[in-house]
């Protein structure tokens, strides 16, 4: 709200209209303010520039201590609704209606979707399908591992990550998705254990589970997975696949140097446990060390099954992803497996997506989404504190909470302020998640919109702290 109108209020008197007995039952007293100041707002009791009575005077009125009165307009505070003016009073700051339109930040979407450069592209995707219309193939059965042109394309666009490779070892996948659920599906039986991250890409927990399979955690650091306790999985619990994500890892932004790609490669090879190398965002880092599939394809040792998604990096409509198989296996397996989750990909999606790439534009709209990634990671490190992990051109960022924020009271106060975030829960393999959230600075429209979103977050969470603070006081 403009402090102006608040400052135009200041000589009003409080609104009492809202005040209700305390029910009995009806939980904590200070949560009880709290939820009669936030219905009052919702039901138009109170509106913006309202000001509420002194805490004292309210504590006296309602028969509590002011620690409670206090606690209760923390809450409210933290709901995003308080505009406190320390003796000039507290005001409602907004109605639950008019704080502006949601900003999430909790899907890992690549900026610019709705960018002139990228509506330009897309009407040029779309006018190669609109030529094929008459073209009976374009809406007939797919299943296989691709049409030609598509698998060239394909191999167009991995060849600056994983080096020349024969178009005839790369599938078509709707989506990455669709992808490791069918490796987890052709390589491995109900009751194995997959060894992954413990802090994972929640999808691979949602296919294992669907599947029956067993997710093992490995410690982590800096760089990722640690190999030596890789090592004490592979021998303690056997797995039959390692899964990881290499390169800015999701959800911590770390990435894997060279020499921890070849130490955890070793460590697979010498277990003879096969890997699922997840690297949506390799081409989005752009100085990442070569992938591990890199190493398989001069050493062969074990198979290194390696996953890329166009979603991360232009578009997650596109619901198009490659796999490059290892050289050692066949496409059958595979194959089956993938008839039997999707069938096939959306052919339109990936005429759009061969069109781009070997037009040019994929590579070119890769680059814009670089740059603007890198200006919005510049502004995230300048609005928040408490960042754990970030690359310059990542997606997301990993945020490290105080050990006094409850990050579910803090993801319910964003919420509520039309801010989506990811809590680590969703992404742990352990029962026992840290205190932190993941950010996405894609979803946003633009740099502005991303700007006040980081700022109210900035503020919810500097709100978080407080009441704890004065808690531990009291």
């Amino acid at each position: 709200m403009d402090h102006s109108t608040v400052s135009a209020r200041k000589l009003k008197k409080p609104n009492r209209a809202w005040i209700r007995s305390f029910e009995e039952g009806g939980g904590p007293r200070y949560q009880q303010i709290a939820q009669q100041i936030i219905e009052a707002v919702r039901d138009g009791v109170l509106r913006s520039g309202d000001r509420l009575p002194p805490q004292r005077v309210l504590a006296q009125d309602m028969g509590v201590d002011l620690t409670t009165v206090t606690r209760g307009y923390n809450e409210v505070r933290l709901a995003g609704l308080l505009d406190a003016h320390g003796a000039g009073g507290t005001y409602i700051s907004s109605s639950l209606d008019d704080r502006g339109r949601s900003t999430d930040l909790s899907m890992n979407i690549p900026p610019l979707l709705g960018s002139e450069s990228f509506t330009r592209m897309m009407q040029s995707g779309l006018a190669q399908v609109q030529e094929r219309v008459g073209d009976a193939a374009l809406m007939s059965y797919h299943v296989g591992p691709g049409a030609k042109v598509d698998r060239e394309a394909a191999a167009m666009w991995l060849e600056p990550i994983v080096g020349r490779v024969s178009s005839d070892r790369l599938l078509v996948c709707s989506g990455a998705q669709s992808a490791l659920s069918a490796i987890i599906l052709a390589y491995s039986q109900p009751g194995d254990v997959v060894a992954a991250e413990s802090l994972t890409y929640p999808g691979l927990l949602a296919a294992c589970r669907v599947l029956q399979r067993r997710v093992v955690s490995v410690a982590t650091d800096q760089e990722g997975m640690v190999p030596e306790d890789l090592d004490r999985v592979c021998k303690e619990r056997q797995p039959k696949l390692v899964y990881l994500v290499p390169t800015i890892q999701n959800p911590t932004a770390t990435t894997m140097s060279a020499q921890r790609r070849e130490q955890i490669y070793a460590v697979a090879s010498r277990h003879g446990v096969a890997i699922i190398e997840d690297d949506p965002y390799w081409l989005i880092a752009g100085d990442a060390a070569p992938p591990i599939a890199t190493i398989a394809e001069r050493d062969g040792k074990i198979p290194v099954f390696y996953v890329s998604t166009l979603s991360k990096c232009l578009a997650p409509g596109l619901r198009t992803a490659y796999v490059l198989m290892p050289k050692s296996e066949g496409m059958e397996l595979m194959l089956d497996a993938l008839r039997a989750i999707t069938l096939m990909p959306h052919q339109g999606a990936v005429s759009i997506a061969t069109s781009w790439i070997r037009s040019g534009q994929a590579k070119d709209m890769l680059q814009k989404i670089r740059h603007e990634l890198g200006q919005r990671q510049k502004l995230a490190a300048k609005i928040l504190p408490g960042i754990q992990y970030a690359h310059p051109h990542g997606l997301h960022l990993w945020l490290a909470l105080s050990s006094k924020t409850n990050q579910y009271r803090l993801i319910q106060a964003a919420q509520e302020q039309g801010l989506g975030v990811a809590n680590s829960d969703a992404f742990s393999v352990q029962e026992r998640a840290p205190n932190a959230i993941r950010l996405s600075l894609g979803g946003a429209a633009d740099q502005g919109s991303l700007v006040t979103a980081l700022e109210k977050l900035s503020e919810i969470l500097g709100a978080a702290d407080a009441p704890l603070k004065r808690l531990v006081i009291v």
